[in-house]
């Protein structure tokens, strides 16, 4: 016997899944509350499986919900580039994109290509750490969104995976210093407690030199010698220089990823400028700083 499924009620599962929340889902969905939870009651019953675990906060999936998410996405994912590709229109309207200050750069290369691919669209950037960034997309604040995140609790689409490095300026003996002066970009870059972590770890003591939203500020701070920071290795300025951990009696970084977030209901324009993404952010790494010759 064939059996089909309602992509509605797994667009609506997703959103569940996304948001954590019944009530942010259907602000989302633009439905009731008791129509959301109508849906998903629906599609278990379909299913014959529970896929949310109810807690008093908020809702987690199942076992079974968890498999079920990564076939629901690509279904979706195929489901909407199919109707893409069949009801090809010029593109108009505008377009938010959510991404963290250190992305901009790495992010031009789409932002050009959509631009000449869909000249009628209008890009505006939304410029925030990771956590806000993620916040603005399940709000409906920003319509795609990229965002950095610990490779092994990475949601969405992994765009790639890269090493967490530290930076000196040249000539710079920030790094020898005690306590450790820092330069980070905000309290809620996605980075910042994973290095203080890090050094703690080791008994390293550190102190805040700047901590600005604005990277070219923190990027100052370095190339003058006042402090050392953590990036990306592929968003490393050429003229400043990476540190290799053990050699510089540092600890070692975690690896981060490169993770592109879309709503369940992404408009058409999210998702032409989402396929520019994969289409331009190489899923190998080149680091762009030197490495420091430490004696």
């Amino acid at each position: 016997m064939i059996r089909n499924l309602d992509l509605d009620l797994i667009r609506t599962f997703v959103t569940v899944a996304d948001s954590g929340s019944m009530t942010v889902a259907a602000h989302l969905l633009h439905m009731t509350q008791g129509a959301v939870s109508q849906q998903v009651k629906r599609l278990e019953e379909q299913l014959d499986c529970p896929l949310f675990v109810r807690k008093t906060r908020k809702l987690e999936l199942s076992r079974q919900g968890e498999p079920f998410l990564v076939k629901a996405r690509q279904l979706l994912k195929l489901n909407d580039e199919i109707w893409a590709d069949m009801n090809a229109q010029p593109l108009r309207g505008s377009l938010r994109v959510g991404v963290p200050y250190d992305l901009v750069t790495p992010l031009a290369p789409a932002l050009k290509a959509f631009a000449e691919a869909h000249p009628h669209v209008d890009v505006s950037l939304a410029c925030a750490a990771s956590s806000e960034v993620g916040e603005a997309l399940d709000a409906g604040r920003v319509d795609v969104a990229l965002v950095e995140s610990v490779a092994g609790e990475a949601e969405g689409d992994v765009i790639r995976i890269e090493p967490l490095v530290w930076v000196k300026g040249r000539d710079s003996v920030a790094w020898q210093k005690r306590p450790l002066p820092l330069s980070m970009v905000d309290e809620r870059c996605a980075f910042r407690p994973l290095v203080l972590g890090a050094l703690a770890d080791e008994g390293i003591a550190w102190r805040t030199v700047f901590e600005s939203g604005n990277i070219e500020a923190t990027a100052a701070t370095v190339r003058a010698g006042l402090a050392i920071t953590a990036w990306l290795a592929s968003t490393v300025p050429a003229d400043l220089e990476t540190l290799t951990p053990h050699l510089a009696g540092l600890p070692s970084l975690p690896q981060f990823a490169i993770c592109l977030r879309l709503p369940a209901s992404a408009p058409p324009s999210a998702q032409a400028f989402a396929r520019c993404v994969r289409e331009t952010m190489p899923q190998e790494v080149a680091s762009s700083g030197r490495i420091a010759k430490i004696a």
